[in-house]
C-alpha cells in the first residue's frame, strides 16, 4: 500500500505538505485509502485520502452523493480537496471507531446502535430521491443474475438461466417503490462510524446510491453479509421501522423480495471476488449470506424464486464455493 504517485504533491497544493501518508485498509474495489497526518495549531490534524484510480474507479459519484447527504444534516465526510482526474478525493477523518467492532466488544451497545442506524434511514426516507438512476426492476434482475453468472459455475451447476429470470419476474414487481428514496446500497455496520462523543453514526461507501425502495438499506443494515444478525433483532428493527413510518404487510413483502435479491446479488459477488479479481477471503462470507437467502425464501410472496433454488441449487450445493468446488473436484 504504497502511495499513489502524484498524492504528496496533491497535498502540499492544499495545505497538508510534508503530512504523513499511513495506509489503511481496503475494500472490495480498487479504491485506496491512506490517512494523512500533520502537525497543526494545537495539536494533529487528520484526514483521508481516497485513491479512486480512473478508469476502474470514477470519484465524482462520491462526492456528489456525499454533498447531497452532508446537505440534509447527515454525516457524510466533508469533502476538503478533489483531484477527480487523478482519482483524488480529501475527505474529512471519522476516526476508527466503526460500528461493527463496537457492538462485538459491547454487547450492550448493540440495541442502541442499531435502533440509531434504522432512525436514521427512517429520517432520509422523509426527503425525496436524488437525482440518481432508478433502481428498477431491470437492475435488480441484472444483480440477481450475478448469482447464476458466478456462483453456479464455481460449484459445477448448469443452472436454468431463463427459469430463474422468469421467477424474479414474478416477484419483482413488489419491491417497486410508491415513493423513491435514497437507497446508499452497502448501509451495514462496517460502512457506519461512530463520530465524536456522542456516536454520532457517520456515513461510508455511499457512492452507488440510486433512487429506490425505502427497504433495500433496512435489509443491508439487518442481513449484513459481514457479520451476524440474531433474528431476535431484525424483528424487533423491522417493528421499529414500521411502527416510525405506518409501514404494513406491503413493506414486507418487499422487504423479503429485495432480501433475496441483494443476498443472491451478494454471493455472486463474493465469488466473481475469488474467481476474477483473486480476494479469497470472501466466499467463507458466503454461508452466513445463504442462511439469509433460506430465511427470505420462506415467506410466501417468494414461491416462485424458492421453486427455482430447490430445483437448481439443492442445499448440498450451498456455501463456501471454494469448499463446494473441491468437494466436488472442481479445478
Amino acid at each position: 500500500m504504497t502511495p499513489p504517485e502524484g498524492a504528496a504533491h496533491f497535498l502540499s497544493a492544499h495545505g497538508w505538505h510534508g503530512a504523513r501518508i499511513d495506509a489503511l485498509a481496503g475494500d472490495a474495489s480498487f479504491r485506496r485509502y491512506f490517512r494523512i497526518v500533520a502537525d497543526g495549531v494545537g495539536g494533529e490534524r487528520r484526514a483521508i485520502l481516497m485513491d479512486a484510480p480512473p478508469p476502474h474507479e470514477d470519484p465524482r459519484p462520491f462526492v456528489e452523493v456525499a454533498r447531497w447527504l452532508t446537505d440534509r444534516s447527515f454525516a457524510a465526510p466533508a469533502i476538503l480537496a478533489t483531484d477527480l482526474e487523478r482519482g483524488f478525493v480529501l475527505l474529512q477523518d471519522f476516526g476508527d471507531a466503526r460500528m461493527r467492532e463496537t457492538v462485538d466488544a459491547e454487547p450492550h451497545a448493540t440495541l442502541p446502535l442499531y435502533e440509531a442506524a434504522v432512525d436514521l434511514l427512517v429520517a432520509l426516507r422523509a426527503h425525496p430521491a436524488g437525482d440518481w438512476r432508478p433502481y428498477d426492476r431491470a437492475e435488480l434482475q441484472r444483480e440477481a443474475g450475478l448469482l447464476t453468472e458466478w456462483y453456479c459455475p464455481a460449484v459445477g451447476v448448469v443452472p436454468d438461466v431463463a427459469g430463474y429470470v422468469a421467477a424474479w419476474d414474478q416477484v419483482l414487481s413488489r419491491a417497486a417503490p410508491q415513493a423513491p428514496v435514497t437507497v446508499l446500497r452497502d448501509y451495514h455496520a462496517e460502512n457506519l462510524m461512530l463520530v465524536g462523543a456522542d456516536r454520532t453514526l457517520g456515513l461510508l461507501d455511499f457512492q452507488d446510491a440510486l433512487a429506490g425502495h425505502p427497504a433495500y438499506d433496512l435489509v443491508s443494515l439487518l442481513q449484513d453479509a459481514r457479520r451476524d444478525v440474531d433474528p431476535s433483532l431484525e424483528e424487533a428493527m423491522l417493528a421499529r421501522y414500521r411502527a416510525a413510518t405506518g409501514e404494513g404487510d406491503a413493506f414486507m413483502d418487499a422487504y423479503h423480495v429485495l432480501g433475496a435479491q441483494r443476498n443472491a446479488k451478494i454471493i455472486g459477488i463474493f465469488t466473481r471476488l475469488w474467481k476474477r479479481d483473486g480476494k479469497p477471503r470472501y466466499p467463507a462470507l458466503c454461508p452466513r449470506v445463504w442462511g439469509y437467502l433460506e430465511r427470505d425464501l420462506t415467506h410466501p410472496v417468494l414461491a416462485p424464486v424458492a421453486r427455482w433454488f430447490a430445483a437448481n441449487l439443492p442445499p448440498e450445493w450451498r456455501g463456501d464455493p471454494v469448499a463446494i468446488a473441491a468437494a466436488k473436484g472442481i479445478a
